[in-house]
């Protein structure tokens, strides 16, 4: 996925109305404000009740539901003949912004803003991020992003990233 295919996603997504936020490493690039590595696919969040319109828009341009071991109704993945993939998570909040249901999204996660080939994009803010890049088996990727988003927005790599900054120092 290049940022030219985030940058025609995006426009897509905001004719339709669709109030979709970048997650995952593109957001990661979006506030970075540049494409950093390489990307296999593009992570959205966008509210559930949003979710047919999004099928239906996708189904008419070839897209189709990838079976995955832990997809369910707000965390999918769909899928176009030519490669591309659309990690999609769905939820609904709360008037207070606090999580109603689907994916565990509060809106203080769906606030940022950054910036794909200059265009303007909603996406996950900096700290979330690094958060959402914890309590999992972590790889090179994961290091990456954290260590970008660490150095660029001033905080603190977190304790599960040792081994990696060690690497670093060491190598």
């Amino acid at each position: 996925m290049q940022a030219k295919d985030v940058l025609a996603f995006w426009e897509l997504f905001e004719k339709a109305g669709l109030e979709v936020c970048i997650d995952g490493g593109w957001a990661v690039d979006a506030l970075l404000g540049r494409q950093t590595r390489p990307h296999n696919d593009l992570d959205i969040a966008l509210p559930a009740s949003k979710v047919p319109a999004l099928r239906r828009l996708l189904s008419d341009m070839g897209f189709e539901e990838i079976p995955q071991p832990d997809a369910w109704e707000h965390n999918f993945v769909l899928g176009h003949p030519d490669g591309a993939l659309l990690d999609v998570h769905s939820y609904e909040l709360n008037p207070d912004g606090s999580n109603l249901s689907g994916v565990a999204y509060i809106a203080e996660q769906l606030s940022g803003r950054g910036l794909v080939l200059g265009t303007p994009v909603r996406c996950v803010p900096p700290e979330w991020l690094v958060k959402f890049h914890t309590g999992y088996e972590l790889d090179d990727d994961d290091w990456h992003d954290v260590r970008l988003l660490c150095e660029a927005f001033d905080l603190p790599v977190p304790e599960e990233y040792a081994t990696f900054q060690a690497r670093e120092t060491d190598g």
